[in-house]
C-alpha cells in the first residue's frame, strides 16, 4: 500500500510538476507528441499524401491515440482528485483530443470528429505555464464580458438594420435579379455591410446600386463601433490592473502589470504571479 502511494507520489510530481529534471523532461516529450500529432492530422487534410500514406498516417495516429491514452489514464491515477480532474476544463479537452479515434474505429462516419483533436494544441499553455500570457488572456476576457451588454445592443441594432436594406433591397430588385427571397437579400446586406462582397448577388436598377452603396458606406461607418467599445474597456481594466501593483518603498502606483521595479524610486515590486486583480461580476 505504502508502495503504490509512493508511485503516485512520484508520477505526480512528474506529470503535473514542471520543478524536477523528469518532470520538465515528460513536459518536453508531450510538447514534442502534441505538435507532430498535429502535424500529422494537417497531412491528412491533403488528398495527395492521403492517397499515397494513408495507412502510415493512420497507424501514427493510432500510435499516437495510444500514447495520449495512457498519459491520460496516468494523469487519472496519480491525481490526488481523480474526478475533479477529470471534469476540469483541461481534463476535458485530454479527453476530447483521444475519443475521435476511438469513435472512427467503432463508427466509420464519426471520423469528421479528427478536427477536435486539434484541441490537443490548447494543453501547450497548461504545460509552457505561460502566466503572463494567461493573464493577459484573462484580461481580455474580461473586457469583453465587461462589454457584452454595449455589444450586444450593437449587433441588435445592425440586425434590425440589415433586415430593413434587406427588405428594401429585396422590393427594389426582385426575383428577377437574383434577389428571390427577404432571407437571402439580408445575406447580401449582410455581406455588403460588413464589406466582405462576395459578388454572387448584385444589384443591377439605378436605385438597388443607390441602396448599395449606401450599405456599403453605411458597413465602413459602423464597423469600427465594436472595436472602440472593447478598446475603451480594455484601457479600463489595465487602468486598473495598473491601480493594484502598488511600490512598498514610495506607495505609488501606475506600474505595468509585468513591472519588476518601480519606475519612480526603483525599488523592487512584488512579484507578477502574487498580484491578485479583482474579477467583474
Amino acid at each position: 500500500m505504502e508502495h503504490t502511494s509512493t508511485l503516485r507520489h512520484h508520477l505526480y510530481i512528474i506529470i503535473f510538476g514542471t520543478h524536477t529534471r523528469a518532470g520538465r523532461a515528460f513536459d518536453i516529450g508531450l510538447i514534442i507528441a502534441i505538435l507532430t500529432s498535429l502535424i500529422v492530422l494537417t497531412l491528412e487534410s491533403f488528398e495527395s499524401v492521403r492517397e499515397l500514406y494513408g495507412p502510415t498516417l493512420l497507424y501514427i495516429e493510432l500510435g499516437f491515440t495510444l500514447l495520449f491514452t495512457l498519459e491520460y489514464i496516468l494523469r487519472l491515477y496519480s491525481s490526488p482528485k481523480p474526478l475533479a480532474y477529470a471534469k476540469s476544463f483541461y481534463g476535458v479537452v485530454d479527453l476530447l483530443a483521444i475519443l475521435p479515434t476511438y469513435l472512427a474505429l467503432i463508427f466509420p462516419g464519426a471520423y469528421v470528429l479528427a478536427v477536435v483533436r486539434l484541441l490537443r494544441v490548447m494543453r501547450i499553455f497548461r504545460i509552457l505555464k505561460l502566466v503572463r500570457y494567461l493573464q493577459d488572456s484573462n484580461l481580455l476576457l474580461r473586457s469583453l464580458l465587461g462589454s457584452r451588454r454595449k455589444i450586444f445592443i450593437f449587433f441588435s441594432t445592425v440586425a434590425i438594420l440589415v433586415t430593413i436594406l434587406g427588405a428594401s433591397i429585396y422590393y427594389v430588385e426582385g426575383p428577377d435579379n437574383g434577389f428571390t427571397s427577404i432571407p437571402q437579400s439580408i445575406y447580401w446586406a449582410i455581406v455588403t455591410i460588413t464589406t466582405v462582397g462576395y459578388g454572387d448577388i448584385t444589384p443591377k436598377t439605378p436605385l438597388g446600386q443607390a441602396l448599395a452603396s449606401f450599405t456599403m458606406l453605411l458597413g465602413y461607418s459602423i464597423l469600427a463601433v465594436p472595436t472602440g467599445i472593447i478598446t475603451a474597456e480594455l484601457n479600463q481594466e489595465m487602468n486598473a490592473h495598473r491601480s493594484l501593483v502598488k511600490c512598498l518603498n514610495c506607495m505609488r502606483t501606475g506600474h505595468d502589470s509585468d513591472a519588476m521595479h518601480c519606475k519612480y524610486c526603483g525599488s523592487e515590486l512584488a512579484e507578477p504571479d502574487k498580484r491578485v486583480v479583482p474579477v467583474k461580476d
